[in-house]
């Protein structure tokens, strides 16, 4: 049985993926940081259904605790085949108001808490006859987003790390790709008025906003063998926002 672990699976993308690869047979590990009760449920949800998940608890900022995650992960049944960097949280505000405490947040839990587990999980995934390590960008990321400089420029950074890490594991057969979400309708984008969300579905040529389902479903093709000749990409899942 091939295993996955999601960070900051306990709602939205991440939990959305990880019903996904626990119905394709995946062990997964559900991780998350303080949403105790989300992270169970999903996991007794996935195990009464016929699946296999565990829920391991990280704030991926905190080296240390993404350590223990990982062995933890370990004691539970072997390896790491599949890697899905999906925690992050974000701040809306004009720079002025983005104080220092609020950069560090944001650049540490969506930037350095994806090189924090990459780090800690990369022997395991070296070993997996077909590792994949999956980024959860932005189209932010991509293209910046008015008054979301600290999460524009931590999801930029995801890719750069993705496209240097895809060139590096290459050789090793591990693919490391990252998908770029546009306004999705979860509970992180719920702080955005209708006004907002009606604009960015009239900049979105399939004229409506993305479900955690449809990221979901990219992440887990990008781990399919169909997908086995991709890597350093960054996938839109976006409608075809402009």
């Amino acid at each position: 049985m091939r295993s996955v672990l999601i960070t900051g699976a306990s709602r939205g993308i991440g939990a959305a993926a990880a019903e996904l690869f626990a119905a394709e047979g995946y062990r997964v590990f559900v991780n998350y940081n303080r949403s105790e009760d989300k992270a169970l449920a999903l996991c007794e949800r996935i195990n009464a259904a016929g699946g296999s998940a565990y829920p391991v608890r990280a704030d991926v900022n905190d080296r240390d605790a993404v350590r223990r995650m990982i062995s933890l992960c370990r004691c539970h049944g072997g390896g790491i085949d599949v890697l899905v960097n999906n925690a992050g949280i974000g701040f809306y505000g004009p720079l002025g108001q983005t104080e220092p405490q609020i950069w560090d947040a944001v650049i540490g839990t969506d930037l350095t808490g994806v090189y924090n587990v990459t780090y800690a999980a990369l022997p395991e995934l070296l070993q997996s006859e077909r590792g994949r390590i999956i980024n959860v960008s932005s189209v932010w990321g991509v293209s910046g987003g008015s008054c979301e400089v600290a999460y524009s420029a931590a999801k930029a950074g995801v890719i750069g790390f993705t496209k240097a890490l895809a060139k590096e594991l290459g050789p090793d057969g591990v693919t490391v790709n990252c998908v770029a979400p546009g306004y999705i309708d979860t509970d992180m984008n719920a702080k955005f008025d209708r006004r907002t969300v009606e604009d960015i579905i009239d900049r979105t040529p399939l004229c409506r906003t993305g479900t955690a389902d449809d990221v979901a479903g990219a992440i887990l093709w990008l781990c399919s063998e169909s997908a086995g000749f991709v890597t350093g990409q960054v996938i839109g899942v976006d409608g075809g926002f402009m």
